[in-house]
């Protein structure tokens, strides 16, 4: 089994009241000097929500953003929000980075997980 990578999500469906499985998610790094975000990784949500595996083991001190496709997962269901952007950034790099989504077709809420 392989470490977990450097940066990591959780999606919860609060209006179902369960993990939100099958959200396509991507990790984007900002690139300053072209003004443009470049692609670093991408993962599905697996039955449990879970995005561990979610770029590499390490990566270096940036602003990145983790993207959350919540248009496609929520398919017929009507939402007020059908993409799901989260800037952070990156600071210590010795330390692990989760980015948890707690979602609703009308509203979402995040923080720093563990």
């Amino acid at each position: 089994m392989s470490a977990r990578s450097h940066v990591t999500s959780h999606v919860l469906d609060a209006s179902l009241g369960r993990p939100a499985a099958g959200v396509a998610v991507r990790l984007e790094r900002r690139d300053r000097l072209a003004d443009a975000w470049s692609p670093v990784a991408d993962a599905v949500t697996d039955a449990d929500g879970r995005a561990s595996r979610l770029g590499p083991e390490a990566l270096d001190a940036g602003v990145y953003r983790v993207v959350f496709d919540t248009g496609a997962y929520f398919g017929d269901r009507p939402t007020l929000y059908p993409e799901v952007v989260i800037v952070f950034e990156l600071a210590e790099t010795s330390e692990h980075y989760h980015i948890p989504l707690l979602l609703s077709p009308f509203g979402y809420s995040t923080y720093r997980g563990s």
